[in-house]
């Protein structure tokens, strides 16, 4: 998957496994981003895999989740 289907894939993640609304799982993939949470995603493309964004989304919601 592309960098930004990445992206979408943990927002989406987001939404089902911690039941965040859509709001807040985007407002909390873009908290990570802006911390360049994803940079290395962003360098090789190759770890933008489905396991990885479930990965990712366990780490960023602890590390950033929004009331």
């Amino acid at each position: 998957m592309t960098y930004e289907e990445h992206l979408d894939e943990v927002a989406t993640l987001l939404t089902e496994r911690f039941h965040a609304s859509d709001e807040v799982a985007i407002a909390t993939v873009m908290r990570a981003q802006a911390d360049d949470f994803f940079s290395g995603h962003d360098d090789d493309p190759s770890i933008c895999t489905q396991q990885r964004a479930v990965q990712d989304a366990k780490a960023i919601w602890k590390a950033y989740r929004t009331a």
